[in-house]
């Protein structure tokens, strides 16, 4: 199971000549790539996109049905900093410091228990990872390899066994 961010800059028609998410691509490439072929998406509309993308670029397609490993598409605040989409918001850093803890223990309940409401303040697409939250319950293993808040917006790229 992996956790990747559904920034549309992942996207071949935002790419540029200077890429402005390098190490981010990297390892959500290295995520995906490392699920295997039989991969199930759990993403809202913009993060189905940027998974579908991810994985045709590690030569995959997603399955809706058999065993498969899982992708988690989320995200946390995009509030902040002043040049974050959202603008600043003082909870964003709270926010995202309960979201970083229980996603690196994992903490199934903490993350089924996040308030959705609250994350639509703040701009965190965290539906999905909320939906997934269960999944975790028997993980034994926790490898995150992307941890940042470039331009203001949280993500990270985690991997459970």
């Amino acid at each position: 199971m992996a956790l990747i961010p559904g920034c549309l800059a992942l996207l071949p028609e935002y790419a540029s000549l200077d890429d402005p998410v390098h190490e981010l691509r990297s390892a959500c490439l290295a995520a995906v790539a490392w699920l295997g072929e039989d991969v199930r998406v759990i993403a809202g509309a913009q993060g189905a996109r940027v998974a579908s993308s991810l994985l045709a670029e590690v030569g995959t397609a997603p399955v809706t049905s058999g065993e498969a490993a899982y992708l988690i598409v989320g995200n946390g605040s995009a509030r902040r900093s002043e040049k974050a989409p959202g603008h600043l918001d003082p909870r964003a850093v709270e926010f995202d410091e309960v979201l970083d803890r229980s996603l690196a223990k994992p903490d199934p309940d903490a993350l089924g228990a996040l308030e959705l409401g609250l994350a639509d303040e703040l701009w965190a697409d965290v539906g999905p990872i909320v939906e997934a939250a269960d999944l975790l319950r028997s993980v034994g293993t926790v490898a995150v390899d992307y941890d940042d808040d470039p331009y203001g917006v949280r993500y990270w790229v985690a991997r459970w066994e």
